[in-house]
């Protein structure tokens, strides 16, 4: 069992920065595959960020060269770096975790309450 807590979002104005943090519970955050994922009203849930359990790391096409995904284990924690955010980057952030990597969202069992990132134009 694992429980993800997000924190971090915020309103903030084009061009700005956020980092997101997930906490994780349990002992064996370490062999979890991490990712964001966000959903914007109306619209699907979208891949972001993944992490894996070697720490190797990518990002959506959407977000690459802005947004960065990085981990500690020492901490139990996933963040999510976002810099030169847009308004189309508005959306409820969640992060997620799964015993394989992958990018689908279907294949995550664990996620978070969601963290509200909001970009005025």
């Amino acid at each position: 069992q694992v429980q993800l807590v997000e924190s971090g979002g915020g309103l903030v104005q084009a061009g700005g920065s956020l980092r997101l943090s997930c906490a994780a519970s349990g002992r064996t955050f370490s062999s979890y595959t991490m990712a964001w994922f966000r959903q914007a009203p109306g619209k699907e849930r979208e891949f972001v960020g993944i992490t894996d359990n070697g720490g190797s790391s990518f990002s959506a096409d959407s977000v690459k060269g802005r947004f960065t995904i990085s981990r500690d284990n020492a901490k139990n924690t996933v963040y999510l770096q976002m810099n030169s955010l847009k308004p189309e980057d508005t959306a409820l952030y969640y992060c997620a975790a799964s015993i394989i990597p992958t990018t689908s969202a279907a294949g995550y069992r664990y996620w978070g309450q969601g963290t509200q990132v909001t970009v005025s134009s």
